[in-house]
């Protein structure tokens, strides 16, 4: 069964010169299927065109609360334009979220994550959701809202109560390399804990390598290498992992979706 990158930015240029041999060599590993989700207006025609290249890839269309200072006046407007068209290839509203780390701007990030959890529950479409220091505050955000497709917490890094709020309120967790790190017991020992079926496998591609691989480009092909330290860090046999979480992601992000255009 092939794995599925649920969380890649394969569209960053990092991978133009060679990211045909790329998608092939990944393959060769095992890595099947792909979802990218965009960082602004500036890449949205970026994924979509790559998802128009590639029935293997998939996409979520948002703005990172890293890029909201940026963004045009009319950039929720052309993202809801968008998200109405329903194009090819599309299964989430992201990478949006929080991150309230002293040297990320903070003006507009909470007013910006609200707009597309609305925009996410109004098109009916998961939320792929960035978190970084802010889990408690993104949980207040969701459980007010309630957004009944739910969606995924990107690279969770927490507590096992708060991973436990997350997958009661319809997420489910993105694990990738933190579980490669010795330092990171907190998250580790949720992970371990959690449903199975409350994971999904990404590499945050090309961010975010594995331990030992510090100042690397990361890429689709440390999944296999990801998947198998989740399979020991649960005990479990990995094919079992492999199989559970593939049919986790497909219930989250049919496929069926890649089949619907806008003519």
């Amino acid at each position: 069964m092939e794995l599925i990158d649920t969380h890649c930015h394969l569209d960053f240029p990092v991978f133009d010169t060679d990211r045909e041999a790329l998608l092939a060599q990944w393959r060769q590993l095992g890595v099947g299927e792909y979802i990218i989700p965009a960082v602004g207006e500036e890449n949205w025609g970026r994924v979509m065109a790559l998802a128009g290249r590639h029935d293997d890839i998939r996409y979520g269309l948002g703005i990172h609360p890293w890029y909201v200072g940026k963004q045009p006046r009319d950039a929720l407007t052309r993202l809801e334009t968008l998200l109405a068209s329903r194009p090819r290839g599309l299964v989430a509203v992201g990478e949006c979220g929080l991150d309230l780390r002293s040297h990320v701007p903070q003006e507009g990030q909470v007013e910006m994550f609200e707009a597309q959890v609305r925009l996410a529950m109004a098109h009916e479409l998961p939320l792929i959701v960035h978190s970084v220091r802010a889990n408690d505050t993104v949980a207040k955000i969701l459980r007010r809202f309630t957004p009944p497709q739910g969606g995924v917490i990107h690279a969770f890094s927490g507590s096992l109560h708060q991973a436990e709020v997350f997958w009661q309120l319809g997420f489910r967790l993105g694990i990738g390399g933190v579980i490669s790190y010795e330092r990171a017991n907190k998250t580790r020992e949720a992970i371990r804990q959690m449903p199975l079926e409350a994971l999904l496998l990404e590499t945050d591609a090309p961010d975010m390598p594995l331990q030992g691989r510090q100042g690397e480009i990361n890429t689709p092909a440390s999944l296999p290498t990801i998947a198998l330290l989740l399979a020991q860090l649960r005990q479990q046999p990995l094919a079992d992992v492999i199989s559970v979480l593939h049919e986790s992601t497909l219930r989250l992000f049919p496929r069926a979706t890649m089949n619907l255009t806008a003519d």
